[in-house]
């Protein structure tokens, strides 16, 4: 292993959607890819096709974040496949089952977003931090990063998804923490807030957002895509940030801009 081969980025819930745009641009800016995917075997081979296509090198790394051992395993695949790792990309997520009252969701609906979305997130960077600081010292890699993608929903309330919220505000407390711990050791994070993206994930309420967005719920008014959620990732990977740790890059069409 040396510094001079191409770095390694493992993008959870990369078989499709918000990860699959962030697989793809990470490997147009010459970044080798783990695609992790928890049960879709198939769109992640849809992802790998797609980022072999651009010119990229890619594997595929199964594994659930919600499950301890997995966690682990996913780590230890991607170091063994690649022979470095340099960057986490925490994307995987789920939005809830069904969207209930906040008086009304289940103990079980709760737990299962806590742990896909922020349970899992949070031990997964513990991993993948300790590895990189080892390979730091070891000048296998230069410098490491781990990428939270949160969301909008991290401060703008739905009450009918309260766990979903309340994992995405976690996150960004998650990115805070970790930044600050690791931001003497050449490891930076950072929180990219992705808004309304057009994904598989949105389609169910795709007609509600085409008529907000036509009113002007966000100064650019129109769907975000994964695509611009990846030139994000991508731009941050490349170093050009260097003097910044535990940031908001918000790629939201301006939603977080307060208007009258």
């Amino acid at each position: 292993m040396n510094s001079s081969t191409p770095p390694v980025a493992l993008v959870t819930g990369a078989s499709r959607g918000i990860g699959r745009g962030i697989a793809v641009a990470l490997a147009k800016s010459g970044w080798r890819v783990g695609i992790n995917f928890a049960s879709n075997q198939s769109a992640a081979d849809e992802t790998l096709a797609l980022v072999r296509a651009a010119g990229g090198t890619a594997e595929i790394i199964p594994g659930d974040v919600a499950n301890r051992v997995q966690r682990q395993t996913m780590i230890d695949r991607t170091l063994v496949l690649f022979g470095r790792f340099d960057a986490l990309i925490n994307n995987a997520g789920v939005a809830p089952e069904s969207r209930d009252d906040l008086l009304d969701g289940s103990e079980a609906a709760y737990d299962r977003v806590m742990n896909i979305n922020l349970k899992g997130p949070y031990f997964l960077s513990q991993i993948a931090a300790k590895l990189m600081l080892s390979q730091i010292a070891a000048g296998t890699i230069p410098r490491g990063f781990i990428i939270n993608i949160s969301s909008v929903s991290a401060y703008a309330i739905s009450t009918n998804r309260g766990e979903y919220c309340v994992s995405k505000a976690g996150m960004a407390m998650m990115t805070g923490l970790f930044a600050s711990r690791l931001a003497n050791e050449n490891i930076v994070v950072h929180d990219v807030r992705p808004g309304v993206i057009e994904t598989d994930m949105t389609e169910a309420v795709k007609a509600k957002y085409d008529k907000l967005l036509a009113e002007g719920l966000t100064p650019i008014r129109r769907w975000g895509q994964p695509e611009d959620v990846g030139a994000c990732v991508a731009a941050i990977l490349s170093g050009a940030f260097s003097y910044s740790t535990g940031q908001v890059f918000d790629v939201d069409g301006g939603y977080h801009l307060r208007q009258l």
